[in-house]
């Protein structure tokens, strides 16, 4: 098809396609630069270069030390994902049906979702110990609020017409929360998620930082003792690594779970 045959949306979202990575190479560029920069006015010892920093990282990645350590964060936020974000997304389909209970127990999550969950890390450790439990049960306790109240949101912005349609039609409750609540929650879920995931994996990090003997926190508190801030910047390239790659993972199975919505260039077009 020929640009003159193209409508003019389909020739602005072909504009995007084209611009967005474009631009977003610049903006590394531009990162980098004044990354290098900084180190160069302040010093390599205060502030690692670029360069020192990859060779340090690959260098970690051949010998295997930053995957040991990069796995164990990575196990204890996803373990901390599922047991806190499960029942995060449950609570509030079983809430639908009890109105009453979500005002009750509103003003308790909201205070849930605001009290400084760092503040709860000694606590963590006194009562599971120095080991993974701790940084699982903060990681936790973070995801748990923010998925259950964008799970709470996406089941509140359902049109009650369509509920009422069902219940005319004769589906059980089990058919309307499966059929209709569930896809109508699934973006309010995911877009939850999306936030909650990198918030697990800076949780268990900072839980590491404070007490523990593996993970990319334990690199970071060990650099940072040892006055290394390449392999500071290296345990941070390699959490924020992690972080893009759950988010990936997150878009995959968003978009396989939403085949029913209509693509974004037909939404584009009407």
């Amino acid at each position: 098809m020929t640009a003159s045959a193209l409508s003019p949306s389909q020739l602005r979202l072909r504009a995007i396609r084209w611009r967005t990575p474009l631009d977003r190479v610049l903006v590394l560029t531009l990162i980098v630069a004044l990354w290098q920069a900084g180190s160069m006015w302040f010093g390599a010892y205060w502030l690692s270069s670029p360069w020192a920093t990859t060779t340090r990282f690959v260098e970690q990645i051949l010998n295997g030390e930053l995957l040991r350590h990069a796995g164990y964060t990575l196990a204890e936020a996803g373990a901390g994902t599922l047991i806190g974000g499960l029942p995060a997304v449950l609570l509030p389909f079983w809430l639908r049906r009890h109105p009453i209970v979500v005002a009750i127990l509103d003003p308790f999550m909201i205070g849930g979702y605001g009290a400084p969950k760092l503040a709860f890390a000694p606590l963590f450790l006194l009562w599971f110990g120095i080991g993974m439990e701790s940084k699982i049960a903060l990681t936790a306790s973070v995801v748990f609020f923010i998925a259950y109240f964008a799970t709470l949101a996406g089941v509140r912005a359902l049109d009650p017409r369509l509920v009422q349609m069902a219940q005319i039609a004769g589906a059980s409750e089990r058919q309307i929360a499966r059929h209709i609540v569930m896809p109508a929650a699934v973006p309010n879920i995911f877009a939850g998620f999306r936030i909650a995931v990198p918030y697990a994996i800076g949780s268990a990090v900072i839980a590491e930082l404070i007490s523990s003997n593996r993970g990319l926190g334990y690199l970071v508190q060990t650099g940072a003792m040892n006055f290394d801030t390449t392999s500071v910047f290296a345990a941070i390239v390699a959490a924020t690594l992690l972080v893009h790659a759950a988010n990936a993972l997150m878009n995959m199975l968003e978009a396989l779970l939403m085949r029913w919505r209509p693509p974004l260039q037909s939404m584009m077009e009407t």
